[in-house]
């Protein structure tokens, strides 16, 4: 069995053995991010089951999406730029990072073009670091609010974050603690086009954590593909 194969069924039982803890009955996306990853790594990994590929720079979709082996779900996880958008608006099925308004007026435009609803997460920066992206929390609401309004082929389908890196997990616990209770404060509201399905939070080092407060969707790269080199 190969070493992909192997990591992408680990890291299943692990989120099935937390969901068990958690007495939870749903189920989690596993997003598989294969940045800086060839598309034969890719393919192993659509090949071993994974359904969800989760990318970070817009020319990298742009040069393995023809050459991938199976139909994917393909997710932007990463910035992205305004001038950006129209490369990737029939490409990808989910933007994690919608974080300002003049990226929504993009979105829109372009998904107008193509007479498209693009599903979209509000990313939040929940660590508050400076070197994250993201909306901070007190303003989603009235940024989500803003969208609904204005953007008729976006549909926002929950929020994205990142705790910061710990060497201990169990620290990231109120970061992700703090989004779900953003998430379901956002969920019962009545919007046009807002259904708060997806909370995506949790990579390798913190998705149990993660899990055990209410993400339904992490973006493992590391647990899946081994270390990468970036430079």
């Amino acid at each position: 069995m190969s070493q992909i194969r192997t990591n992408i069924e680990f890291v299943k039982e692990e989120i099935k053995k937390t969901l068990n803890k958690c007495e939870r009955n749903d189920d989690v996306t596993l997003i598989a991010v294969s940045k800086t990853v060839g598309v034969e790594q890719i393919n192993e990994a659509l090949d071993s089951g994974i359904e969800n590929l989760g990318e970070n720079k817009v020319q990298e979709v742009e040069k393995k999406h023809p050459n991938v082996s199976k139909k994917a779900i393909w997710h932007l996880i990463g910035t992205l730029q305004t001038n950006k958008v129209k490369y990737i608006i029939k490409t990808i099925d989910l933007i994690h990072s919608l974080d300002r308004i003049p990226l929504a007026k993009e979105i829109d435009k372009r998904a107008k073009e193509n007479d498209l609803i693009m599903d979209c997460l509000i990313q939040v920066n929940i660590s508050l670091e400076d070197s994250k992206h993201g909306l901070l929390a007190e303003d989603v609401e009235a940024f989500v609010k803003e969208v609904s309004l204005n953007y008729n082929n976006i549909r926002i389908v929950g929020l994205m974050g990142m705790a910061p890196y710990e060497a201990e997990p169990e620290q990231t616990r109120p970061y992700f603690k703090k989004l779900k209770n953003l998430f379901d404060e956002l969920s019962s509201l009545s919007l046009e086009n807002v259904e708060m399905k997806y909370l995506s939070m949790g990579m390798t080092n913190d998705y149990k954590i993660a899990i055990e407060e209410g993400s339904n969707m992490i973006r493992v790269g590391t647990g899946i593909f081994g270390e990468r080199n970036y430079v």
